[in-house]
């Protein structure tokens, strides 16, 4: 099956220091991969390359056949390919609706409005977010403006791959289960490919049938979690501690 989104030789340089080096990566439609490692390992550069925040100092990404470099943000996203961060980037005096429709509109240039608002009523449904549809979105507990990050990315017309960095960090139960099971969903009913970056081994288990590894810039490993946290050189530099 040929790829939906590869990485070829991709290599980022931060002076001296080499975030990502020769990054080959490739992950299949409807795919859902556990990006894992530690702290350092070069996890939020890939994804920042892959998403265009970052221009790759060497090396290609591909989306469909088709090479992202030289992209912006919005560019790729238009594309099919979106990301989430670890610190919500939300609007905060918009309603949680408003901040729904806006991912949608700006990147189909303002139309059909009304295939958006039926797209948002049926993400706020999923998500029991719709109680608060007209709040403002900074009035959201903590966990509720996480939750809401990663709907809004599910608003994108046309989404192929959704890249979500850290989506689990610091947030309830209720609310995991909640982004788990709207993954889950897209996946199954839209065949939404997915890269998730989690320290979380629990969920990532659940979610992902194959991992990729990285440590200090390059892939040391992929396979499922288990094959690779057999392995003693992911052992020593990841999965030593707190192995469950």
């Amino acid at each position: 099956m040929a790829a939906l989104l590869e990485t070829r030789e991709l290599t980022k340089r931060f002076g001296g220091l080499v975030a990502t080096g020769g990054v080959d990566l490739s992950i299949e439609p409807g795919e859902i991969r556990g990006l894992i490692g530690p702290n350092g390992a070069g996890k939020t550069t890939l994804v920042n390359l892959i998403a265009g925040l970052y221009p790759p100092d060497a090396g290609d990404i591909r989306l469909d056949g088709q090479s992202l470099v030289g992209l912006r943000p919005h560019a790729i996203a238009r594309r099919g390919l979106v990301r989430s961060f670890q610190v919500g980037r939300l609007f905060g005096n918009m309603s949680v609706r408003e901040n729904l429709l806006l991912p949608y509109l700006a990147q189909s240039g303002g139309s059909d409005a009304g295939a958006a608002q039926v797209r948002a009523a049926r993400f706020l449904d999923l998500t029991r977010l719709g109680a608060l549809a007209d709040a403002p979105a900074k009035t959201l507990s903590g966990g509720q403006r996480a939750l809401l990050q990663v709907v809004a990315g599910f608003m994108a017309p046309g989404l192929k791959c959704y890249v979500l960095d850290e989506p689990f960090a610091g947030i309830n139960p209720t609310i995991k289960d909640a982004i788990i099971d709207l993954i889950e969903q897209e996946n199954q009913a839209s065949r939404i490919t997915f890269i998730i970056v989690s320290h979380e081994m629990a969920i990532v288990r659940r979610l992902c049938r194959r991992v990729t590894v990285m440590v200090e810039g390059r892939i040391a490993a992929e396979g499922t979690l288990d094959e690779v946290a057999a392995r003693g050189d992911v052992l020593a530099a990841y999965l030593g501690r707190g192995w469950t």
